[in-house]
Protein backbone atom coordinates (compact mmCIF):
# COMPACT_ATOMS: atom_id res chain seq x y z
CA UNK A 1 0.00 0.00 0.00
CA UNK A 2 0.92 3.59 -0.85
CA UNK A 3 2.11 5.15 2.70
CA UNK A 4 1.83 8.35 1.73
CA UNK A 5 -1.76 8.61 0.39
CA UNK A 6 -3.26 6.69 3.58
CA UNK A 7 -3.49 3.47 1.84
CA UNK A 8 -5.56 4.63 -0.67
CA UNK A 9 -5.35 4.98 -4.62
CA UNK A 10 -6.36 8.19 -6.21
CA UNK A 11 -4.13 10.53 -4.52
CA UNK A 12 -6.52 13.13 -2.38
CA UNK A 13 -8.55 12.02 1.17
CA UNK A 14 -12.44 13.06 0.74
CA UNK A 15 -12.60 12.96 4.37
CA UNK A 16 -15.19 11.48 6.40
CA UNK A 17 -18.66 11.11 3.88
CA UNK A 18 -22.41 12.61 5.07
CA UNK A 19 -24.47 9.71 5.72
CA UNK A 20 -28.62 10.38 5.22
CA UNK A 21 -31.48 8.73 7.29
CA UNK A 22 -33.55 6.66 5.02
CA UNK A 23 -36.14 3.95 5.48
CA UNK A 24 -35.48 0.66 2.56
CA UNK A 25 -38.38 0.65 0.59
CA UNK A 26 -38.36 -3.15 0.04
CA UNK A 27 -38.13 -4.25 4.03
CA UNK A 28 -39.30 -0.83 5.85
CA UNK A 29 -36.09 -1.11 8.22
CA UNK A 30 -33.72 2.08 8.96
CA UNK A 31 -30.71 3.07 6.66
CA UNK A 32 -28.29 5.48 5.86
CA UNK A 33 -27.02 6.03 2.44
CA UNK A 34 -24.21 8.35 0.90
CA UNK A 35 -26.86 10.50 -0.59
CA UNK A 36 -29.64 12.51 -0.20
CA UNK A 37 -32.79 10.82 -0.71
CA UNK A 38 -35.36 11.68 -3.57
CA UNK A 39 -38.60 10.85 -2.18
CA UNK A 40 -39.63 9.64 -6.14
CA UNK A 41 -37.15 7.30 -6.22
CA UNK A 42 -36.76 3.98 -4.10
CA UNK A 43 -34.23 3.74 -1.61
CA UNK A 44 -33.01 0.03 -0.38
CA UNK A 45 -30.67 -0.98 2.43
CA UNK A 46 -27.67 -3.06 1.95
CA UNK A 47 -29.19 -6.12 2.09
CA UNK A 48 -31.71 -5.67 -0.29
CA UNK A 49 -29.75 -4.00 -2.57
CA UNK A 50 -27.44 -6.36 -2.78
CA UNK A 51 -30.31 -8.86 -3.69
CA UNK A 52 -31.64 -6.33 -6.42
CA UNK A 53 -28.69 -5.93 -7.83
CA UNK A 54 -27.95 -8.08 -10.68
CA UNK A 55 -24.88 -10.81 -10.35
CA UNK A 56 -21.44 -10.22 -11.97
CA UNK A 57 -20.01 -13.02 -14.10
Amino acid sequence: MDEERGGRRGGFDRGPRQMYDATCSDCGQATQVPFKPDPARPVYCRDCFAKRRPRRF
